[in-house]
């Protein structure tokens, strides 16, 4: 019996960090957000470049019904800037979400 590996649960996630410029936010999707996170954390090539150098925490997390609801869901919350906004706002290094 084969799956649809479309209709996989994904997830959106939004990592945050503080550094010298502040608090900063990325937003991604993945299949196995744990997974996703370590690579984040790795500093190896997996990981998105701009996420690179840095600790990142995990705190928003939601699920999506499949692959395309994860990645549209994506694009919309990296253009929510008020969602973002009030993250980072409410952001404390080594919490989580």
């Amino acid at each position: 019996m084969s799956t649809d590996p479309a209709a996989e649960t994904a997830y959106v996630y939004v990592l945050a960090t503080k550094d010298a410029r502040g608090v900063r936010t990325y937003v991604g999707w993945s299949l196995d957000p744990e997974r996703r996170l370590a690579e984040h954390n790795s500093g190896r090539a997996r990981g998105a470049k701009s996420t690179r150098g840095a600790y990142w925490t995990l705190v928003h997390l939601e699920p999506c019904a499949d692959r395309q609801s994860a990645m549209s869901r994506e694009w919309h919350l990296k253009r929510d800037h008020r969602f973002r906004r009030r993250l980072r706002e409410s952001f404390t290094p080594g919490s989580s979400g």
